[in-house]
């Protein structure tokens, strides 16, 4: 007798999964894992990783579908950062500053230094990444790691930056998060010299796939 549950499925994002990939963001944001005791607030973590990227890009953001419609998974980027980085400017951050608004001083909590990078988006306009335009964030929900799905994943993603025409991508990763750098490597990224990149490693590759 067939079996009447769905395989799970990549396919691209829909305005639908909104809070299913802001709960992913949420309980991946803290090194791999669960950042809800860190940041109290779960709209923040997806507000600046995840939820931009989706507005500005949605046709470079793809879900896992664990096979009920339900995003366990997402990769999403920008073919061309220079770009995001106006728009974030200009558009996303009035959208965001009544909520999080600008802090007067130095950061006092990690969601306040969140907060911080919210209203920065310039940070991600690093001079040794220039030959790589393109950058990427990729989070799958715990039980769905180690499973494949990572890694159709990126191919989805990097077929899709292809072709646009973008060459190269990069991501910013948090060095400690060891398990997210063996990843990348094992899925054709390598490292690129960056100065002062403080807790991050930058990883890069090509788009296109060999």
């Amino acid at each position: 007798m067939p079996s009447l549950e769905q395989a799970p499925v990549i396919r691209p994002y829909r305005p639908a999964d909104r809070d299913a990939v802001a709960d992913v963001c949420v309980r991946t944001a803290h090194l791999g894992g669960d950042s809800r005791s860190i940041h109290p607030d779960q709209r923040l973590m997806p507000s600046i990783f995840a939820e931009p990227y989706c507005h500005f890009a949605p046709e470079l953001a793809f879900v896992l579908d664990d096979g009920t419609g339900r995003a366990v998974g997402y990769i999403l980027g920008t073919a061309d950062t220079e770009r995001f980085v106006k728009d974030f400017r200009r558009i996303w951050i009035p959208r965001l500053a009544g909520r999080y608004p600008e802090p007067a001083g130095p950061p006092g909590t990690p969601s306040e230094e969140m907060i911080g990078l919210l209203h920065r988006p310039e940070r991600m306009l690093v001079p040794e990444l220039v030959a790589y335009p393109a950058h990427l964030h990729i989070d799958l929900l715990p039980p769905w790691q180690g499973r494949g799905y990572g890694r159709r994943l990126m191919h989805t993603f990097l077929d899709a930056l292809h072709g646009q025409g973008a060459g190269a991508v990069h991501l910013g990763m948090v060095t400690a998060n060891t398990a997210a750098r063996a990843f990348y490597d094992r899925v054709g990224f390598h490292e690129i010299p960056v100065v002062d990149a403080g807790p991050l490693t930058y990883l890069g590759r090509a788009t296109r796939r060999v």
